[in-house]
């Protein structure tokens, strides 16, 4: 899987990480595998030869030569690693692989004499890092637009041809996730998760309830979130947004660290929230938000693919609003589902917000956000009902997903309704012990009632629907007796 790190401008710095012991002396053997001249000598194996300041200089060569202006950060910087079940690699596979990969980045192409200078070293059994710096010897720059989805592609073929793990393939809808430096600097402060995922869901709450760009700004700073505005030069109008934690800062301290909402993740840029706005809605009871909720996993799994895409989003909006409400008990398991269904919601490709199942997943959204009190105090089976109608929906967008051939939203959605799965367990665990001993224990079973239509999509793989047990309960949803 190959994972492109920041550019920079200190080619000499990062050889001395790569060659040096690590950060918790977890590098072991560091050499060259390969490099654009394959006879390159190793500064860690042949130090009289060459040393890792003159290997500095080699690389750098070429952008020094440059006549007109140097690239601002000129060190271009890829890891590749293979999964942890896969076989260990030998260094000539290695060197095989990183010099497919510059050739398909556009680095160093395959028989192109003037590519640029690079280098792949490894010091650990799993992956390797390439380093190239980014001026040709002909004093152009190279062409690396798109340089990550063509390594993912070589890649593929890579785990084809010697029969390594299958990776995911490169999904653009896949939120960015906190880098190294950000997950370290969580554990300096103390913080139970990095900046950008309390970030994260924080916007993505805010999303799902806003009625407007005013709304959705306030609801930002109501959560307590640093908020800057970015407005139209001509216009004025608000048309961008970018986000801070109190205390998360850079610089030494010196300024605050901002997230735009794209950079959060694919679909919290301000042009993807405003297409989920919904008018206020008049407030709803829980029983009417998990009919909705039913009615609207039949409908997806009727839904097109441009159609189903946004069905899709609005119930990821729906989980974490439902998320946000539930009580105590489940809470962790709901949110967790929510994070996972999180790349489900966003589906590859074109979507049209005009459909019936988004129109009934976005009134059950505003439902609940007008009576968490009811979702409390309905006691487990108003609780269970919800979660069980949230299952039946994710089921249906799990379906909705194998159905358009997107592997790694169907994957999401499945471990999703296992979570959900998990926190009804925990309702269902949670009525029993409050019960009296002396009252006969009560049976919770959810039957659709008949005007729903059709029964919900089979289930996922791996996720079986729980066995009624006791006596039938009587007509409606919910009913226990």
């Amino acid at each position: 899987m190959p994972k492109k790190g920041e550019q920079g401008a200190d080619t000499a710095g990062l050889l001395a990480y790569l060659f040096g012991p690590g950060d918790r002396d977890e590098h072991t053997d560091p050499h060259i595998v390969t490099a654009w001249d394959p006879a390159l000598p190793c500064p860690a194996r042949t130090p009289d030869r060459m040393t890792l300041a003159g290997l500095g200089l080699l690389l750098d060569a070429p952008v020094d030569a440059l006549r007109g202006p140097r690239p601002a950060e000129h060190v271009w910087h890829v890891s590749v690693r293979n999964a942890p079940t896969d076989r260990t690699l030998t260094d000539a596979e290695w060197a095989t692989v990183a010099a497919e990969m510059v050739a398909v980045a556009g680095i160093a192409p395959h028989g192109d004499e003037h590519g640029c200078r690079w280098v792949a070293v490894r010091h650990a059994p799993d992956h390797i890092h390439i380093v190239a710096t980014l001026a040709r010897r002909d004093g152009r720059g190279p062409r690396i637009r798109g340089d990550i989805p063509n390594m993912h592609t070589a890649a593929r073929t890579f785990e084809t041809a010697w029969g390594l793990e299958p990776m995911s393939p490169l999904d653009t809808t896949a939120r960015r996730a906190p880098a190294t430096g950000e997950k370290e600097k969580a554990d300096r402060r103390g913080l139970e998760e990095p900046a950008r995922e309390t970030l994260q869901r924080t916007v993505r709450q805010a999303a799902a309830l806003a009625t407007d760009t005013t709304d959705f700004l306030t609801r930002l700073r109501d959560a307590g979130l640093r908020v800057r505005e970015h407005h139209n030069a001509t216009t004025g109008a608000v048309d961008g947004y970018a986000v801070a934690l109190p205390g998360d800062r850079a610089d030494h301290g010196s300024r605050p660290v901002w997230f735009s909402g794209r950079t959060l993740a694919y679909d919290l840029s301000l042009p993807r929230i405003r297409e989920r706005y919904e008018p206020a809605l008049t407030p709803a009871d829980i029983t009417r938000a998990h009919t909705r909720i039913r009615e609207a996993a039949v409908l997806l799994a009727r839904a097109g693919r441009t159609e189903g895409a946004g069905d899709v989003a609005a119930l990821g909006d729906l989980l974490t609003v439902a998320a946000a409400v539930s009580p105590a008990a489940v809470r962790d398991k709901v949110r967790a589902a929510a994070a996972r269904f999180e790349q489900a919601s966003r589906a590859p490709g074109d979507r049209t917000l005009d459909g019936t199942a988004r129109t009934r997943f976005k009134a059950a959204t505003r439902a609940l956000e007008h009576a968490p009190r009811t979702a409390r105090g309905g006691g487990a089976p108003a609780v269970l009902n919800l979660l069980l109608a949230l299952v039946e929906a994710i089921e249906a967008a799990t379906a909705w997903h194998r159905a358009q051939h997107h592997r790694a939203q169907t994957t999401a959605a499945a471990q999703a309704a296992v979570l959900l799965r998990e926190a009804a367990d925990l309702t269902t665990t949670g009525a029993r012990t409050t019960t009296p001993r002396t009252t006969t224990p009560r049976t919770v079973r959810v039957t659709p009632a008949p005007e729903r239509g059709p029964a919900p999509p089979t289930p996922v793989t791996g996720v079986s629907p729980r066995p009624p047990t006791g006596p039938h309960p009587g007509p409606g949803a919910g009913r226990s007796r």
